[in-house]
């Protein structure tokens, strides 16, 4: 395991855990736009967790790796699908903030691989 593996792995999962603790307590700057993209509120509790967990097995990954490339690429379709859900809103100049969290995840696969 890399030190740069290491990093990006734990930086990627503050980054990811920070989105999914603030989904559950359901702070503003991340409930409107779901709001405006349409996205129940009912699922908000079930992807808040989804990503808290895909936070803890990148954590988990660097001791067992399996867990955390399961979880890579867990985050990487969640991201994935967060992206055409904006898409799909049509709300063009928000993309970029789904993209802010697949990217890193991508790059903590990819590492992980290596």
């Amino acid at each position: 395991m890399s030190t740069a593996f290491t990093i990006v792995a734990v930086l990627t999962a503050v980054w990811v855990g920070f989105s999914g603790f603030s989904l559950l307590r359901r702070a503003d700057f991340v409930a409107k736009p779901l709001v405006e993209y349409g996205v129940p509120e009912s699922w908000w509790p079930w992807l808040g967790a989804a990503k808290t967990a895909g936070a803890v097995g990148l954590l988990v990954g660097l001791a067992v790796p399996a867990v955390g490339i399961a979880a890579g690429l867990g985050l990487v379709l969640y991201f994935l699908g967060a992206v055409v859900t904006v898409l799909r809103a049509r709300s063009y100049k928000t993309v970029v903030f789904p993209v802010l969290y697949l990217a890193p995840v991508v790059a903590t696969v990819i590492l992980s691989l290596a």
